[in-house]
């Protein structure tokens, strides 16, 4: 009932992110990353290119779906799940040489250490275009509507995950990002987070895990922000490896303080923090109440060791 209060903003500010897109090429709405309370974008040389918080709309839009599951919910929230979906399908582009649809570029992914001219298809990103345009096609469906041949081919054409070595990318466009010399070890480790926040429909888990592991082995762990410690403990929790997730989320570094005041302390001139708050309620829900394909047990998500008692009270699970 809190977060619902939020998503009028998205009814409110619908026009200037359709007239953004229109202005770009594109049709639909294109949301922005950081912006002021009417809507627009606040000035950033890197946010204008971040794509990851397209498909939020319609991740909120099915959650109060699986709360409400009736028309009234449909009808409320179908404007912003059409317009989200529909600029996506018209933001990747059809590479007719490999037969596929691109995302980027210009793009800047989660991860925010390339250069957003040349980069293209960022793993975490792939993976979210491809869940949310199928749970738009899944709203049409619900109101007895047909699918839309355009996000059918761009689901059906959208690149793979990009892989290389046996580890997934940040991005297809640099395949050197596990090099060290690269220096790529930084930031969001956002590869991992196409199985954790999302339920990874085409992740291959063996690779997920070996990229797991990987990122705990090499990764600068204070460079991060604080919402990756929970991100990544969802990767483990989906991977079924509660013991690591439970490591992650008490992982010693100033990223990962948390201050008598409950604020996520990052550095001196940042002390208030909300993602990580965000993301540390987010993963603790889930590993409480589950997941879609979560072991059929008790909170799932933590450890069965004997060590953890754990009590909740309306949760529902995460898709």
């Amino acid at each position: 009932q809190l977060f619902e209060r939020s998503m009028p903003w998205y009814q409110k500010i619908l026009p200037m992110a359709k007239k953004t897109a229109k202005v770009q090429g594109y049709t639909g709405a294109r949301w922005p990353k950081m912006a002021n309370p009417d809507g627009s974008e606040i000035p950033s040389s890197i946010a204008t290119f971040i794509i990851w918080q397209q498909p939020h709309p319609i991740y909120y839009a099915e959650l109060f779906y699986r709360i409400k599951p009736d028309s009234q919910t449909l009808q409320k929230y179908k404007e912003i799940v059409f317009e989200t979906a529909e600029f996506m399908a018209s933001f990747a582009w059809w590479d007719k040489d490999q037969n596929r649809y691109v995302l980027g570029p210009p793009v800047m992914p989660a991860q925010e250490r390339f250069n957003a001219a040349t980069t293209y298809n960022p793993t975490f990103e792939l993976e979210y275009w491809r869940w949310a345009l199928n749970i738009a096609q899944t709203w049409r469906q619900r109101l007895g509507l047909q699918r839309n041949e355009k996000w059918d081919h761009v689901i059906k054409h959208l690149s793979k995950l990009p892989i290389k070595d046996g580890l997934y990318l940040g991005s297809e466009s640099t395949p050197q990002s596990w090099d060290k010399a690269a220096n790529r070890w930084k930031d969001h480790p956002s590869m991992l987070f196409a199985y954790g926040m999302l339920p990874g429909h085409t992740v291959d888990t063996q690779t997920m895990q070996r990229t797991l592991d990987k990122v705990m082995k090499v990764w600068n762990w204070p460079s991060t922000w604080g919402w990756d410690f929970p991100a990544v403990a969802m990767t483990a929790t989906r991977l079924e490896k509660p013991e690591l997730a439970m490591d992650i989320l008490m992982m010693d570094t100033v990223k990962n303080t948390y201050l008598n005041n409950g604020h996520n302390y990052q550095h001196q001139t940042l002390p208030v923090y909300l993602p990580g708050n965000g993301g540390l309620l987010s993963v603790t829900a889930m590993m409480a109440a589950g997941w879609d394909g979560a072991p059929d047990r008790h909170a799932p998500g933590f450890p069965d060791n004997g060590k953890w008692k754990v009590r909740y009270q309306g949760l529902n699970k995460m898709p």
